[in-house]
């Protein structure tokens, strides 16, 4: 039987904060000496008040940098935390070699924010966009026990060896697309989800290997519809 960390599967499970919180804005995590997780926390948050928490994987040379304007004017509007984990090397662990040192501090990256806020249970998201998307559509299918929603944005790839629970997926290619071409990644990853039973919403654009903003609208209203707005 494989070992289901091998699988992607992650340790984190939701508990009651014991640390303060972080101030507003974007707080680097603490955890490593380089490539550290960021954290974006919005003003006026009550850190008394379940919050919905998404974690975005940056692309294939990528950085929470270059990652964080997919959504973080999103979460200071929306009121949710925004975490950009880094991979240790060029790209995930994954896309590499298979799940070692980047699941294992993404699950110190989770502990940390789960010790400093009260995360909504029905609103853990994992997003991305390229590699970030392939590693944020295994490790999301690989993790439905807590893993609520997963926002798929160009992905070139699935490697699920574990599926647990069902979290509900929005998943976007660009028609343009000459890195990932649509027609053996989005269209066939998209019709085998909703055959295994998955819900999914996908959305095809005229655009090429990048997010577009309006389709990231969507995503956002996708994983917060049932979700209570922030007070403002």
């Amino acid at each position: 039987m494989i070992d289901p960390r091998l699988a992607g599967r992650l340790d984190f499970a939701h508990r009651l904060p014991t640390k303060p919180p972080l101030p507003p804005g974007r707080n680097a995590l603490g955890l490593s000496e380089t490539r550290d997780a960021v954290l974006v926390v919005p003003e006026g948050l009550d850190p008394r008040r379940p919050v919905p928490l998404v974690v975005l994987f940056h692309g294939g040379g990528g950085s929470a940098e270059k990652i964080l304007p997919m959504l973080e004017a999103h979460a200071r509007e929306r009121g949710f935390l925004l975490l950009a984990p880094q991979s240790l090397f060029p790209t995930w662990d994954l896309v590499i070699g298979g799940n070692g040192p980047d699941r294992e501090r993404l699950d110190l990256a989770l502990a940390e924010v789960a010790s400093r806020y009260m995360l909504d249970p029905g609103h853990l998201v994992f997003a991305g966009h390229s590699d970030g998307g392939s590693y944020a559509l295994s490790l999301g299918l690989a993790n439905g026990h807590v893993v609520t929603h997963i926002v798929v944005s160009s992905a070139g790839f699935m490697s699920v060896h574990v599926q647990v629970g069902a979290p509900r997926i929005f998943m976007s290619h660009g028609t343009q697309d000459e890195q990932i071409p649509i027609d053996r990644s989005g269209r066939v990853h998209s019709a085998l989800l909703a055959q295994a039973g998955y819900d999914i919403t996908y959305v095809e654009y005229d655009g090429p290997h990048a997010y577009q903003a309006a389709v990231v609208v969507q995503a956002v209203s996708f994983f917060l519809a049932d979700a209570a707005e922030a007070p403002t």
